[in-house]
C-alpha cells in the first residue's frame, strides 16, 4: 500500500499551471518537521508535492507560503533525461486531499 500522510509548512508559494487539456496542476513544497530526541535541535525536510484537479485549484486559491496543511497522497517516482544528457531521478508526493 502506498499511502503518505503529511502535516507541515508550505515552504514556498504553489506553482500553478493549467495542461493543455485544462486540468490544474499546482506544485509546491512542504517543510515536515523530523522527530527529535530529546535535546537535539529541530530538523525539517522539504517535500515536493504535486495536486491536479481540484484540489491543485483548492491549494492555489487558499494556501501560500509559511501555511501549515495536512496532506493525504502517495508517493511516485520518476526519471528523465536533461537536453545534456543526464538522467535525473524524481520522487514527488502525489496529493489526494
Amino acid at each position: 500500500m502506498n499511502l503518505v500522510i503529511e502535516k507541515g509548512h508550505i515552504s514556498r508559494d504553489p506553482e500553478i499551471k493549467t495542461a493543455a487539456s485544462g486540468l490544474m496542476i499546482a506544485r509546491f513544497s512542504l517543510a515536515v518537521d523530523r522527530i527529535a530526541k530529546k535535546g537535539e535541535k529541530k530538523t525539517a525536510d522539504f517535500i515536493p508535492c504535486v495536486a491536479f484537479g481540484t484540489t491543485a485549484e483548492t491549494i492555489g486559491k487558499y494556501c501560500e507560503k509559511g501555511k501549515e496543511i495536512l496532506v493525504n497522497g502517495h508517493i511516485q517516482t520518476g526519471k528523465y533525461t536533461t537536453e545534456s544528457g543526464e538522467i535525473r531521478y524524481t520522487t514527488d508526493v502525489i496529493v489526494d486531499r
